[in-house]
């Protein structure tokens, strides 16, 4: 857990200000804990990749908040379809060689798109 004073000294590039306006518009949500604002690995992993999108790739502050909610999006996809392969993995094997081979093409499919 790091403090506000302890992430600003930490990432260079960033402004307490930015850092502000970003907790204000709940683009990081750091836990409120005795009067001070901690912000968890997690959190901290948000800020710098804000820092990146705001400071090194000139992201406009309006369009800030669309772009973080489009990894964030891509994010949970990427989390479900994890979750989708894992549980694909598990089935029994009478099931899994009809279904491995839908899922082969899937992949093939998956990966040209990106």
């Amino acid at each position: 857990m790091m403090r506000v004073d302890d992430l600003v000294t930490a990432i260079a590039a960033l402004q307490r200000s930015d850092l502000e306006a970003w907790i204000r518009d709940e683009l990081v949500v750091p836990r409120q804990e005795v009067g001070s604002l901690l912000f968890t690995e997690m959190e901290c992993a948000r800020v710098r990749l804000i820092c990146t999108l705001r400071y090194e790739l000139e992201i406009d502050t309006d369009t800030l908040p669309i772009v973080v909610s489009l990894i964030d999006q891509l994010y949970d996809t990427r989390q479900r379809l994890l979750s989708l392969t894992a549980a694909m993995a598990a089935q029994d094997k009478t099931f899994r060689p009809r279904s491995s081979l839908r899922w082969s093409g899937m992949k093939g499919v998956l990966r040209h798109e990106m």
